[in-house]
């Protein structure tokens, strides 16, 4: 199971790239973005539970491969850069150029970690601390994609 977690959490080679894993971890979920939008628009509970799955998993899996990647948030992984760019798809629609605005605005708040990402990034053990910080970045590019679009 730990060789999964690890597997999972860096998205298997991506993790170990040696410049900007996050940034290619974080445009390696960028096409999932208009396939799960696709999703929503034909069942909001199975996209509901595609959500949560993997956001579960991206816990979990982050959480386990700290332990054999020691330190707290090891740059190897990747899959809370999933995680954070399937948050932020879930208020914007199913577009590329949609989910290009969400990686943009992603990157910038996973980078500045505007309260609480701080917090959580600096006080939350496990896999949750890895990835909680993410997903607060995804919810506010999600929320500055959709205010963006809404002046477009």
């Amino acid at each position: 199971m730990q060789r999964l977690a690890v597997v999972l959490a860096t998205i298997g080679p991506i993790g170990h790239l040696p410049v900007a894993p996050g940034t290619i971890g974080s445009l390696a979920a960028l096409p999932l973005l208009p396939g799960l939008a696709a999703v929503r628009d034909r069942s909001t509970l199975v996209y509901a539970v595609a959500i949560v799955v993997i956001v579960a998993t991206a816990v979990w899996a982050a959480g386990r491969a700290e332990e054999t990647l020691g330190g707290h948030d090891h740059s190897a992984i990747v899959i809370d850069e999933v995680a954070g760019m399937v948050v932020a798809g879930v208020l914007l629609p199913g577009t590329w150029a949609a989910a290009v605005l969400a990686f943009v605005l992603f990157r910038l708040f996973d980078v500045v970690k505007p309260y609480p990402a701080n917090l959580i990034d600096g006080r939350v053990e496990g896999g949750l601390g890895v990835v909680g910080d993410d997903l607060v970045a995804g919810l506010y590019a999600g929320l500055a994609g959709r205010f963006i679009l809404w002046l477009l």
